[in-house]
């Protein structure tokens, strides 16, 4: 396990912090060695085989400053990752690093951090709260429903020999051309087109309506002006239409034959009586995740919380980083989800600020909690936290934590356990009444945040702290990608 790091905390205004880091001469040195040794791989000095140049020969030739800046480019973000852990603070937004001099050999490396960090907060009443609780309440219509979605599943397409009408499917080749050229992309073969599916562009599904196999038409469309291919967008188009087949959806009876089709059961009565259990079952859990948050958001309100504009509109940018990774994972890039969704950033960041002020206050509450309660998850605990990583890794959650443990990383899955035990409480103790009867906290809580983005406007820093490296994951998952 590396030498730890020291660090000094200083308070600053507005819920940022400075803090002082001082890597040991230690680990400066073994970080060194690792740049030469990277150095190495290219390097060709005589009398030795390439990337075979020991550390000590490559700090000679190219000089110890050089390799040390080397090694504080690739170190410094473990260190600061270090740094924060040992501060114990939970950093919001874009830090400030600041790296002192460079060191002499033997010497430690210094740097400080500005950050912004966790609001506190001061508990009101927190346990025995009243908030509005619904019941689940699973009627017909919803249990007809999912049984119309389990016929359009088992549902098949056969040839239709008439016209086409609103909801058949029709394979058709067409060619489309703007000012009579054919433009790229926009030629198909033996496609399936569901007329009334809404998957093509305005006007183009409507007019195959009235279409027979082996009718030729040309249709006029225009594409939509934030369409994602820049040449076609608000362009009016011509598609010429070749039919090759009508086809209709056939759905199965609802009767007993769907019911053992579809699921195994002997009547269509069970069959609805399980899709009665499921759907009962999804809307329970849907009900307490609604009142875990209701309750936590009770206590937010009866909280005093003074939340800086700046964190909020640092919270409101991770957030949206988050979602941006999120689509990019999916395909989807910010600017073809902004054409889509016809928003700006700044537009998208103003609407998550909402969001990211409660979050905020929200995550100060638990923290708070935390305190008044002296929790301290068990070991017992912290093992059963990871089991599901553990079963992935085809171990089990105490050899986990051990290793999460001889990785440093225990602090960090002991507050998330923490945090999931502090909400428990409050929610174990709350009181859940009819939604009706419940205090209209919601519209209480969103004026008291209001006033609180209005007083703090005027306090905003005028600039923004530079760029350095983004903070540190969160802890917990860290703990167990580590390990």
């Amino acid at each position: 396990m590396p030498e730890a790091l020291k660090t000094n905390v200083t308070e600053l205004p507005e819920s940022r912090v400075r803090v002082e880091a001082e890597v040991p001469a230690a680990e400066v040195e073994k970080s060194l060695a690792r740049a030469a040794k990277q150095l190495a791989r290219d390097m060709r000095v005589p009398g030795f085989r390439k990337g075979k140049v020991p550390p000590q020969v490559v700090i000679r030739r190219v000089g110890r400053e050089y390799v040390l800046d080397e090694a504080v480019r690739t170190s410094i973000g473990t260190w600061y990752s270090q740094a924060i852990d040992e501060a114990r603070i939970h950093p919001v937004g874009e830090p400030r690093l600041d790296l002192g001099d460079l060191p002499a050999q033997g010497g430690a490396l210094s740097f400080t951090i500005e950050i912004g960090v966790r609001p506190t907060a001061t508990l009101g009443e927190y346990k025995g709260l009243e908030v509005g609780k619904r019941e689940a309440d699973v009627d017909d219509e919803r249990v007809e429903h999912e049984l119309e979605h389990l016929r359009e599943h088992l549902g098949r397409l056969e040839t239709a020999e008439r016209a086409a009408r609103e909801g058949d499917f029709v394979v058709v080749d067409y060619v489309g051309s703007i000012d009579d050229v054919p433009f790229e992309g926009g030629e198909g073969r033996d496609q399936l087109i569901e007329i009334g599916g809404g998957r093509l562009i305005p006007g183009f599904e409507e007019q195959l309506v009235g279409i027979s196999a082996g009718d030729e038409r040309t249709i006029e469309v225009r594409f939509p002006d934030d369409y994602g291919a820049d040449h076609l967008a608000g362009r009016d188009a011509r598609f010429a239409i070749s039919a090759k087949e009508v086809r209709e959806r056939v759905l199965p009876e609802l009767d007993d034959d769907l019911a053992s089709d579809a699921a195994g059961f002997d009547t269509l009565d069970e069959l609805k009586d399980d899709i009665r259990r499921r759907i009962a079952s999804q809307e329970e859990q849907a009900i307490e995740n609604e009142f875990r948050e209701a309750v936590l958001d009770a206590a937010v309100e009866n909280a005093t919380i003074e939340v800086p504009q700046a964190l909020v509109e640092a919270r409101a940018q991770e957030l949206w980083d988050q979602t941006a990774r999120t689509l990019q994972q999916r395909g989807l890039s910010k600017d073809a989800y902004m054409q889509m969704s016809g928003r700006s950033e700044e537009e998208i960041l103003e609407e998550a600020k909402p969001d990211a002020d409660q979050a905020l206050r929200r995550e100060a509450v638990l923290a708070a909690v935390i305190e008044a309660e002296s929790i301290d998850p068990t070991d017992e605990e912290l093992a059963e936290a990871l089991e599901h990583t553990a079963s992935h890794e085809r171990t089990t959650g105490a050899k986990l934590l051990e290793r999460v443990k001889k990785r440093g990383n225990i602090d960090a899955l002991k507050e998330d356990v923490a945090t999931t035990k502090a909400l428990d409480l409050l929610v174990e103790q709350a009181k859940p009444v009819a939604p009706d009867a419940a205090p209209r906290r919601a519209e209480r809580a969103s004026a008291a945040r209001r006033a609180a983005a209005r007083r703090s406007a005027g306090e905003r820093r005028a600039a923004r702290p530079r760029a350095a490296r983004r903070a540190a994951r969160r802890a917990a998952r860290r703990a167990a990608s580590d390990a």
